[in-house]
């Protein structure tokens, strides 16, 4: 299949996506083939190859929803965001915002944060590699000058904040073990790294996803706290370092002297 000189590509792209607009002008088969059914099949390959991608991109939202009704959501969402990037990976990036606005999901409303962390899973699993911080640097760590110290975090790491247990029902259905009962009247905060060759999915204490983009932005350890405090007048520093510290989520901490 070829295209003629007054090709229009805008329009090549928008009927690519959306089945019901006619096949664009301008194209041209070889051996006498239609381009009508040359360009549906071209289309159909694209479409599927997209949807296949996203399913396995996010398995537990296709098992929250089943695999039906999720390859159709996905069909939608591959109407409205094209990849940015040639690389497969990426792609996907605005499928918990499109989840979100997906009337036909709103009896799950945690599909959407289940699908940020599946997101966050994929692009820790396709982070650089790096050597995280030791223990025996953390051990020798001044604690009484951690307060004015900043964070360089694994390149792996990612944060998702959630008003559901969305920590537990990604366990819940990565471990197949589908017969417990979840509250979901609470929430959770997810921390996403992979220091070695597996991905670490632990909770954060309330407040924690806050300290930890604090500290992604450059502030200090105890602007971190106090914004952090600001959330969640509870806030638990030692529950929140101790998640971080186990996770292997530090590359370096610096100490001003």
């Amino acid at each position: 299949m070829t295209a003629s000189v007054d090709f229009d590509q805008g329009a090549f792209v928008r009927a690519l996506l959306d089945p019901e607009l006619p096949t664009p002008g301008g194209l041209e088969a070889r051996r006498g083939l239609q381009p009508e059914r040359r360009f549906a099949v071209y289309r159909n390959n694209v479409c599927v190859g997209l949807v296949d991608a996203l399913s396995e991109r996010f398995p537990v939202c296709r098992q929250l929803v089943g695999d039906e009704f999720f390859r159709a959501m996905a069909r939608c969402h591959v109407r409205d965001f094209l990849p940015r990037t040639p690389m497969l990976f990426d792609y996907g990036d605005d499928f918990a915002t499109f989840v979100s606005s997906f009337e036909p999901a709103r009896e799950l409303p945690y599909l959407a944060d289940v699908a940020q962390l599946e997101y966050a899973v994929g692009q820790a699993y396709h982070a650089e590699n790096a050597a995280p911080l030791s223990m025996d640097a953390l051990r020798a760590l001044p604690l009484d000058r951690l307060a004015g110290a900043t964070a360089e975090l694994h390149p792996s790491t990612h944060v998702v904040a959630s008003q559901y247990p969305i920590v537990s029902i990604w366990r819940r259905h990565m471990s197949g073990d589908e017969t417990a009962q979840l509250e979901l009247d609470h929430g959770e905060e997810a921390l996403v790294v992979r220091p070695q060759l597996a991905i670490s999915v632990t909770t954060l204490p309330v407040g924690g996803s806050v300290f930890v983009h604090a500290l992604e932005r450059g502030g200090t350890f105890g602007q971190a706290v106090e914004a952090a405090s600001g959330l969640a007048r509870e806030f638990d520093l030692t529950a929140c370092l101790q998640a971080l510290f186990l996770a292997e989520a530090f590359l370096a901490i610096n100490v001003s002297h």
